[in-house]
């Protein structure tokens, strides 16, 4: 048997896991209520959403209430209100890793472990001292039974949101009026999370942890804007705009943890049996600003739009917290212009721009802060200085973006092209770069840099069937190509750490293309195989790039069928390139759980590659032959020291979304009540047509943020189908 490292058939995950993943369901009711007259108008609407996960006992819900309103109290004075409350929240948020199953056995019988009371029931007097799980576990070391961590360790959550504005437009002339606004977003979640249950251990009974964090957050945004509008002449049309905007963020975070419950199962913070440990988190931050901005037309064909803006932070230090950036944008309607519009071409427009756009920093980065570390001894606090050095000189992120576009119409608009291509550069990124722990420190706050991000974005769109008898298709075509390169760090630092896995690391490096993974790679022949000895392959020498981040191009194919009152729109979304380090699939090779791991259990393997009979220094290589056992072959190929093993191609061509409807005729519904329904069939997420990856969706992102390309027994992706039904009366 011949099998290469970091290669497999395409198969399933294992069926045995599949018995613990369950339908998930949603389901969502909104009814609304509007009406008005020519004084003002108004719309109420109510909505509720349920959930049940494709994860035992896991669920969410929510509920909207929303209101919009508008009235003018004069001719001159109008009176906008809008206000939503949002209820949301879940009994238990919390899902089991799906990479705990990559340490389950391919025998282990789900039913059993969801029957996991029955058998505590029978055995909790009999399970052995200092076994900390008696839950029908018979792996406790790597994988606990996922149904008793869903039933016990749970996190619930309740969230309470509140949104609100209102605006006042006054209209003091013909051409100039006035608008003053304020608006808030505020919202409180209280989480509650079970961290222990009822363990014995050293024939000592005790009773677990329970924590409770309540986070609040609030952005209140007031502004003043002044707004001139006026056709100056017959070919020339003036908007100007000025004003001054107050944005406030306040964030809190109190949590107190339970180490250890007096009464099990009572999970309050009253019920301790020794101290509890609380935190705390406040952080503030004020943006002052004043605007401008003015659009020109000339004969309706030429535009002119030019802006600016100036920011004062909090986050800032006072000798950097102001900073201004511009924008001058151009387009022109050749057709209009020019006076070409023809048959073939009837429509052609230009755009240009040149915009920047400033960014402060996070709160509390100037000063070195310490934070609290609970008590010495019981009685003495204890506080300690913060990992990271501050830097009280940091200076405003500016990114400055140039974009140049072209939009052409054919055939009177059933054939469009629309071309766009940008150039991005971001100086004075505020970033956090890791330094020697030799210094006492972990990382410092600094200015690092430049990066530049380019691309081109191509959108074809057309109608090449629209029939008397009421057929007719839609299509839209689109493609982009984004590559984003490191020009320059810091003074003194070649490269940043984006994201770290298993010591293979995710990087802005001078001069290569962000997110390069750097890794242990394969030993190769001059012809590019993997050089093994004694069987096994062998890894080069320090690390290597293995891989980039970023994909070739991404792209859509839309498209929308009508007839009449019938509707079928289909969406197939397009990743090609880019790459993951996956160590879920690795170390599910290496446990056994896959299906390729069955080959060659008896008979053993030969790695695909060559082998050198020869000498270091005049290697000659042939055909590897040796075979070796399973384990031995699969836990030599772990991506934790192989990264190679671990580097997945992530391109996938997915159908994104297929939709049916039908809206009936007024002669079903009658002309009394109901105005109009629509009646849809929904489906998400339905299918790959075409994948490199072997075993997961490579649509993955482990850690978030900056860190892309990671995974490691990732959560199934769903399919989801659902109905619709709009009803207006």
């Amino acid at each position: 048997m011949v099998l290469c490292p970091g290669l497999a058939p395409l198969t399933p995950q294992p069926n045995n896991w599949n018995d613990f993943w369950e339908t998930g369901r949603s389901t969502s009711h909104n009814i609304a209520l509007a009406g008005g007259n020519e004084q003002g108008s108004f719309r109420l609407s109510i909505g509720r959403l349920d959930q049940q996960s494709i994860m035992y006992n896991n669920d969410y819900f929510r509920n909207n209430y929303k209101l919009n309103t508008s009235y003018k109290f004069t001719d001159n004075l109008q009176v906008t209100v809008s206000a939503e409350y949002v209820k949301s929240g879940s009994d238990n948020r919390r899902f089991t890793s799906s990479s705990d199953f990559i340490w389950a056995h391919r025998h282990t019988d789900y039913n059993k472990l969801k029957d996991w009371r029955s058998y505590y029931a029978i055995q909790r007097e009999t399970f052995r001292p200092g076994d900390d799980y008696p839950y029908a576990n018979w792996q406790h070391e790597y994988f606990s039974n996922p149904f008793f961590l869903q039933d016990v360790y749970t996190n619930a959550n309740d969230k309470d949101r509140l949104l609100g504005n209102i605006a006042l437009n006054y209209k003091i002339s013909e051409h100039f009026s006035v608008m003053l606004r304020s608006g808030t977003d505020f919202w409180s979640d209280t989480r509650r999370d079970v961290t222990g249950v009822e363990f014995t251990k050293n024939n000592v009974k005790r009773f677990g942890s329970y924590r409770e964090t309540v986070i609040s957050s609030q952005e209140t945004n007031s502004d003043v804007i002044l707004t001139f509008d006026k056709d100056l002449s017959s070919s020339l049309s003036l908007r100007v705009q000025g004003g001054a905007i107050n944005r406030v963020n306040n964030f809190k975070r109190n949590s107190v943890l339970v180490g250890e419950l007096t009464i099990d199962g009572l999970y309050n913070l009253g019920n301790f049996a020794s101290p509890v440990v609380p935190s705390s988190m406040i952080r503030q931050q004020v943006v002052n600003s004043v605007f401008g901005a003015a659009t020109i037309g000339i004969n309706n064909a030429l535009f002119i739009d030019v802006t600016g803006r100036n920011d004062w932070s909090s986050t800032l230090p006072v000798q950097a917290n102001s900073f201004f950036y511009p924008s001058v944008a151009v387009s022109a309607v050749l057709t209009d212009m020019f006076d070409f519009n023809t048959r073939i071409l009837s429509f052609a427009k230009v755009r240009a721009s040149i915009a920047q756009v400033g960014n402060d920093a996070d709160p509390y980065m100037l000063n070195q802060v310490y934070r609290a570390q609970g008590l010495w001894a019981g009685t003495t606090p204890m506080y300690s200085e913060s990992n990271a050095i501050a830097n009280r000189n940091l200076k405003p992120e500016i990114t400055t973006g140039k974009e140049v576009g072209l939009d052409l119409r054919f055939l009177q608009g059933r054939i469009g092209v629309d071309l766009t291509y940008y150039h991005q550069s971001t100086v004075n990124q505020i970033l956090a770069v890791s330094i020697s722990n030799a210094s006492g420190y972990a990382s410092q706050t600094l200015n690092a840099g430049q990066i530049t991000n380019q691309g081109v974005e191509i959108m074809l769109s057309g109608t090449p069937v629209a029939l008397p008898n009421g057929f007719s298709w839609e299509t839209q075509l689109n493609f982009a190509r984004n590559r984003n390169q490191v020009v320059a760090l810091a003074e003194g630092l070649d490269n940043y750490i984006l994201g770290v896995q298993n010591s293979l690391t995710s990087e802005a490096r001078v001069g290569q293309p962000y997110g390069t993974l750097y890794g242990r790679r394969y030993q190769r022949s001059p012809d590019g195989q993997i050089i093994y000895r004694n069987g096994l392959p062998q890894l080069d020498e320090g690390t290597h790039a293995i891989g980039n981040i970023q994909p070739d191009w991404i792209g859509g194919f839309s498209n929308t069928f009508r007839y009449k009152r019938l509707a079928l729109s289909t969406l197939i979304d397009v990743k090609m390139g880019g790459d993951i380090f996956d160590v879920g699939t690795g170390l599910a090779r290496k446990t056994g759980q896959l299906a390729e791991t069955a080959f060659g259990r008896e008979e053993g393997l030969i790695g695909q590659g060559v082998m050198n009979i020869g000498t270091i220094e005049n290697p000659v290589f042939v055909p590897n032959d040796v075979i070796v056992d399973a384990t031995t072959f699969w836990n030599n190929q772990n991506p934790r020291t192989y990264h190679e093993a671990g580097i997945f191609d992530g391109s996938f061509v997915k159908l994104r979304e297929v939709a049916l409807s039908y809206t009936f005729p007024k002669a079903f519904l009658g002309n009394r009540y109901i105005q109009s329904m629509r009646l849809s069939v929904v489906g998400r997420n339905l299918a790959f047509l075409h994948r490199n990856h072997p075993h997961i969706d490579p649509e993955v992102d482990m850690k978030g943020g900056n860190a892309q390309g990671f995974a490691s027994g990732e959560m199934p992706s769903t399919r989801n189908i659902g109905f619709n039904l709009n009803v207006s009366f």
